[in-house]
């Protein structure tokens, strides 16, 4: 009795360390390849073009008195503003920024400018923020017509530069996403097909920046926008 008593004990212990060796040795492959990944990186692009320009027409007036200055700036004003709305913009697109006047005297520390063309001068800016982006390089390419008019135009500051934007990055991003994450597995797999290891879940995944630039210096209203994403994959 003692005897098989002994021997279904022994028989037990090697079923039971067979059977924790199976499992141990199964719990180490699945961690070994969990540590078993491959980093790659998704690319995702798109030309795109501007919905949005904002032209700041910027001129200068100068005049002896401020208020001739005054007439001269309301004046400059009204012909921009005609300008502008017979190039096929409305009203409601069109704003004025305060004007920056300079006192040449105040700044010459209160001496004699008498000898000057003028004491004042005023910077002036007729801001148009329009959609209608086509009009806008149209309007842009046709604006001597201000300087047949006597309109001292001033673009040489960053503030006056005209700008192209593009609005609709929300309604895109899913997208360039999705297509990002896909170009990222089709990177995993060529590498995974190099070393016989099928590609799996994924492991972690970062979601780049987007960016949105110029297509060129010469096409500010043709814009380029870029999103790269990282991803682990598992190798399996």
């Amino acid at each position: 009795m003692n005897t098989n008593r002994n021997w279904i004990l022994g028989l037990s212990f090697i079923v039971g360390m067979a059977v924790f060796a199976l499992l141990a040795g199964h719990t180490i492959r699945s961690v070994k390849r969990m540590e078993e990944f491959v980093t790659v990186k998704g690319l995702s692009e798109r030309e795109v073009p501007a919905d949005l320009a904002i032209w700041p027409v910027a001129f200068t007036v100068s005049e002896n008195d401020l208020t001739q200055l005054q007439g001269l700036i309301q004046n400059a004003r009204k012909t921009v503003y005609q300008f502008l709305t017979e190039s096929g913009f409305e009203q409601s697109e069109i704003s004025n920024a305060p004007p920056q006047i300079t006192d040449a005297q105040a700044a010459s520390g209160g001496l004699d400018v008498s000898k000057r063309p003028a004491r004042y001068r005023a910077n002036i800016t007729v801001l148009l923020r329009s959609a209608k982006v086509a009009k806008v390089k149209s309007a842009m390419e046709t604006c001597d017509k201000l300087v047949q008019q006597g309109i001292v135009l001033s673009g040489s500051d960053y503030t006056s530069k005209p700008q192209f934007l593009f609005t609709g990055l929300n309604q895109i991003k899913p997208d360039m996403i999705q297509e990002a994450n896909r170009n990222a597995r089709k990177a995993a797999e060529k590498f995974a097909a190099d070393s016989n290891s099928p590609v799996g879940t994924i492991r972690h995944a970062i979601q780049g920046t987007f960016e949105v630039n110029d297509v060129d210096s010469s096409s500010p209203d043709r814009k380029i926008v870029r999103v790269v994403t990282t991803v682990d994959f598992y190798l399996q």
